[in-house]
């Protein structure tokens, strides 16, 4: 699996995406946008997006905070 997530600095959910991954002990790379990635880069791929986190999984863009949150509770109670 591979996850993506699309952040910015000063962003406290951006922040809170990256702990849940690193306590569920879920590898991820990190998009900052201003270092290396832009809005633009960001909206090729999620047009729609509105805010960051934007965690996009094997390529396919799940949403943000909320959707990491609802998918990792999924996957423990499986």
């Amino acid at each position: 699996m591979i996850i993506d997530v699309w952040s910015k600095d000063a962003c406290p959910n951006c922040e809170q995406a990256k702990k849940l991954l690193v306590d569920s002990s879920i590898e991820y790379t990190e998009k900052k946008i201003g270092y290396g990635y832009s809005r633009d880069d960001l909206l090729a791929i999620v047009p729609n997006a509105k805010s960051v986190p934007q965690i996009i999984i094997d390529g396919s863009p799940i949403g943000g905070l909320p959707e990491l949150k609802a998918l990792l509770l999924q996957k423990n109670t499986v």
